[in-house]
Order: C-alpha cells, then sequence, then structure tokens
C-alpha cells in the first residue's frame, strides 16, 4: 500500500468534484475547490476520522468495501477505480516489470500490414516493434524507432514542446501519455525501468512535472490525429489502439477511411518504405 500516492490522490479527486454534482448544495463561500473531506466521508458512509487519515497517508488498510465507497464518492473514472485499488494493494500488481518480448503473431500482422503504419508499446511507452510504412509515416530511420526508444522522452524532449502543447490534439496526446505512464507505475510498484524514466522527466521537463502532480490516470484508447509528414503534408488519421492483455502491451494502428484524401497518403507511404518489419531485441 503506498500511502503518500493514495492520499493525494485522493486530495487531488476531491479537489475535482463539485456539491452539485453529488447532490450536495453549492455554497459560494468554499474556500477550496471541490468536496469538503466530511462531505465525502458523509457520502462513502466512513467517519470523517477514517478519510482523514488516509488524505494524510496515515490511515489503516481501507478494504474493498470501502474503497468502492469511495469511487462512487469521489465518481471515479473505471482507470481512477482501477489505480486506487492498485494504490491499495488491493488489486493484483504485477510483480515484474513490464515485458519486452511481443508475441510472434503480432509481429505478423506488422509485417502484413502493407501500407497501414502501425507498432507495439510496452507499459513504460518503449517503442519494441513496428514496420517500415510507421517509420516512413514518422520519419524515422529504418534501423531505430525514435529518439532514445521511448515515446515519453519523444514527447517531453521534443524542443518545440511548448508549441505542440499549444495545439488541442497534441496536447491530449500528451496528457492522455502522462496519465497512462501513471497507472502503468502503480501495476508495476518495483518497476525500476518506469521509476528511473519518472524521475528524468521531473527533472528534465516542467510540463512533465505540471502534468505528473495532477494524479491523473488514464489508459490509452483511440483518438484521432493530424501527423504532418514532410513530403506528404497533413495526414487526418485515426488511431486504433489495441490491447495485448497477456504481454501489456498496445499494437498501434493509423487507419484512415476508405477513398479519403488521408487513405491515398497513407498509400503513398509504401513507395517510402521498404515493407518491411523492425522489431527491438527484448533486452535491448
Amino acid at each position: 500500500m503506498d500511502r503518500r500516492e493514495l492520499a493525494d490522490f485522493l486530495r487531488t479527486r476531491r479537489a475535482r468534484v463539485s456539491p452539485i454534482e453529488v447532490g450536495l448544495p453549492g455554497n459560494s463561500r468554499r474556500r477550496v475547490p471541490g468536496l469538503r473531506r466530511e462531505e465525502v466521508a458523509q457520502l462513502a458512509g466512513m467517519s470523517v476520522d477514517y478519510y482523514t487519515r488516509l488524505e494524510q497517508g496515515r490511515g489503516p488498510h481501507p478494504s474493498r468495501q470501502i474503497l468502492n465507497a469511495l469511487g462512487r464518492a469521489l465518481m471515479l473514472t473505471t482507470d481512477e477505480r482501477a489505480h486506487l485499488f492498485h494504490l491499495t494493494g488491493q488489486a493484483p500488481a504485477l510483480s515484474q516489470g513490464p515485458r519486452r518480448d511481443v508475441p510472434e503473431g503480432v509481429l505478423h500482422l506488422l509485417e502484413g500490414l502493407d501500407g497501414t503504419p502501425a507498432y507495439v508499446l510496452d507499459a513504460k511507452y518503449d517503442m519494441l516493434a513496428w514496420n517500415d510504412t510507421c517509420a516512413a509515416l514518422f520519419g524515422w530511420p529504418y534501423e531505430s524507432g525514435p529518439k532514445q526508444g521511448n515515446v515519453i522522452r519523444w514527447i517531453f524532449a521534443a524542443p518545440n514542446l511548448r508549441e505542440h502543447l499549444c495545439d488541442e490534439e497534441k496536447s491530449r496526446f500528451a496528457w492522455g501519455s502522462v496519465a497512462d505512464l501513471r497507472a502503468a507505475a502503480a501495476r508495476y510498484p518495483e518497476d525500476r525501468g518506469i521509476r528511473e524514466l519518472v524521475a528524468e522527466m521531473l527533472a528534465l521537463s516542467p510540463e512533465f512535472a505540471q502534468m505528473w502532480a495532477t494524479h491523473d490516470v488514464e489508459v490509452r484508447r483511440d483518438q484521432r490525429k493530424v501527423i504532418s509528414h514532410p513530403e506528404l503534408g497533413e495526414i487526418a488519421i485515426e488511431c486504433q489502439v489495441l490491447h495485448i492483455p497477456d504481454r501489456d502491451q498496445r499494437l498501434i494502428i493509423y487507419t484512415a477511411a476508405p477513398g479519403s484524401p488521408a487513405q491515398l497518403k497513407l498509400c503513398q507511404l509504401r513507395a517510402l518504405s521498404k515493407n518491411g518489419l523492425r522489431n527491438l531485441p527484448a533486452g535491448s
């Protein structure tokens, strides 16, 4: 049970729920945003002292019943509820770090996606495998993926990060990636690689630190993206996320509507690629 993380998470969630949302009368004279501690305790059916101790990082180990009650009181999303259970050790946390061995069938699928950019990420956002159409889309050298092989580093070490964050779509992707990484950190509390990545990004990027401090949690899902290609211009595509549950990996596939300008541009990427597959060794 990570008492400090649990306390911070409860405080940040409580601040985001307005009294009106949970059926309580609003009060313009409130000194802090969101619910009061006694209101959360009332909604969850527990004593104020018990809830206060949880927020102060000195409470007892909460039962599953208490966690479910807190989830309802704080109006947590499905991802946030899962995160709450992970923080208290109630959900089975994986003892080892994220797996890096991509299933053979997924590698065959990547290679067979002719003209469709696709790649595989692990829970730490390390690039594990990709096809050459994907490399052509992003302009990577064929022998390597994004710089340093990690999408989080790729995002927050970019020299034009602030410009990207002014774009609503790209900002949403950055926020979602950080929220997804925090959820992974709860699933793998002993993983050295995730801890070192978070520490590195906190020291490198004030923007990452700001997002990390919100304690948002979210598992990556489908999203629309507009990618600017140096030769083909802007390509508006759908980012489909297929989860590989036994590996805790994600297969990311970029698609476009049949006959659309975006699909025509994706077809043109074939001429810029070698129709092959890139796969990082499991221990790299």
